[in-house]
């Protein structure tokens, strides 16, 4: 029950500086700007520090009047507040930066971490499941966690109540990665504290967003795009019909891993997602070996960052094209868009014209706020 997943994205170098640093967190923090249009602004412009310069001029472009990039004493203050949490940060192109995660077309630039980074280098396989897990679900997130971590994998999972946590504890000694929603140094669910802090003693926290954030709705599926980018595989213990563990599954998909469920009793609400999913095709778990017979062989094919773009080359110009063209494409696009995401790469071969025209726009129009990114290179409109 996978789809082949390619990417265009290839990690740049890692910032070998603390100003270069300052400069990416700065450009990532800025409105509008998520984790493709960081890659496709650093690829356009060469570095950080240059498409900082040129965002208010590409924002009036757009029609975005008042546009104005992350205020540098913010950085300054999430990197104190970093250094306070004991917490330091993980770089795309960094030696420890997970490979697999690399991969992707909306691979996060920079992570915050408490912990050993050196466990990211592990095989890793993720289980996920209902915050409200039955007795048996519970059982048997322990079982396998534990089974998996005797077979030398690492489990990741999001530090949510019910399966994630019977799973982070089953693999505390085995090794355990936990994906945080908000801040890394923000416990959500306060429950989970001692458990967390345990974490970032024998294993992993991990977090995208800036330090000192609590966690909100939007932030849980841009959080679970990670942890199945992590992983090999993603196993459901337990799921609702809707539910965030079936966004894991579905982000999983679209990035070419392996899904597996745990089966369940057709009576039970937690089990119908699970059941969709054997249904229609992933992998039936029982144990850890099956878990195991299903992966593929653990050879991931990671870009060469030493072929890939520096930091400091000299920006190259972006296309040029006048007002009524722009205006006509970004026409041509929000008429292809709806509220239902599609893939980009979809949108793109719609259109019928090359990538590269169509990624400036793209870039405008999420920079105005037409078109918003979901996970797994997803785009809709925004209607709202």
């Amino acid at each position: 029950m996978t789809e082949e997943y390619t990417s265009s994205t290839h990690p740049p170098l890692p910032p070998t500086t603390e100003d270069i640093r300052h400069s990416w967190l700065r450009l990532l923090r800025s409105r509008r700007v998520g984790a493709v249009t960081f890659h496709r602004l650093i690829d356009e412009y060469g570095s950080a520090q240059n498409a900082l310069d040129a965002l208010p001029k590409m924002a009036r472009d757009a029609g975005v009047d008042g546009y104005k990039i992350c205020p540098a004493p913010v950085i300054d203050a999430e990197i104190k507040a970093a250094k306070v949490a004991k917490a330091r940060l993980l770089c795309l192109g960094d030696v420890h930066y997970p490979p697999l995660l690399a991969q992707l077309k909306d691979a996060p630039p920079l992570l915050w971490y408490l912990g050993d980074p050196k466990i990211l280098q592990s095989p890793i396989i993720a289980l996920v499941g209902a915050r409200n897990a039955s007795s048996l679900g519970t059982r048997m997130a322990r079982a396998l966690a534990h089974d998996l971590g005797e077979m030398g994998y690492v489990v990741v999972s999001g530090l949510a109540r019910g399966v994630d946590t019977a799973a982070h504890l089953a693999a505390l000694d085995s090794g355990t990665i936990a994906i945080m929603a908000g801040g890394v140094d923000v416990i959500y669910p306060t429950s989970n504290t001692d458990l967390a802090q345990n974490i970032a003693r024998q294993g992993l926290l991990l977090s995208e967003q800036p330090m000192g954030l609590t966690p909100q709705a939007r932030h849980f599926p841009r959080r679970n795009r990670i942890i199945s980018g992590l992983a090999s595989a993603v196993v459901v213990v337990e799921a609702a019909g809707k539910s965030g563990s079936l966004i894991t599954a579905r982000d999983a998909l679209d990035q070419g891993r392996e899904v597996l469920a745990v089966p369940g009793h057709p009576f039970d609400a937690r089990a119908s997602g699970c059941n969709m999913l054997i249904r229609d095709g992933a992998q039936l778990v029982r144990n850890a070996d099956d878990v195991i017979a299903a992966l593929p062989a653990l050879k991931p094919q990671v870009a060469d960052t030493q072929q890939e773009l520096q930091l400091d080359d000299p920006p190259r110009p972006p296309q040029r094209r006048n007002l009524r063209e722009t205006a006509a494409l970004h026409q041509q696009i929000l008429s292809r868009l709806g509220p239902s995401p599609i893939a980009e790469d979809q949108l793109i071969r719609d259109l019928a014209a090359p990538a590269r025209e169509i990624s400036p726009a793209l870039t405008d129009l999420e920079l105005e706020g037409e078109i918003i990114r979901q996970p797994g290179g997803l785009l809709s409109r925004n209607d709202q």
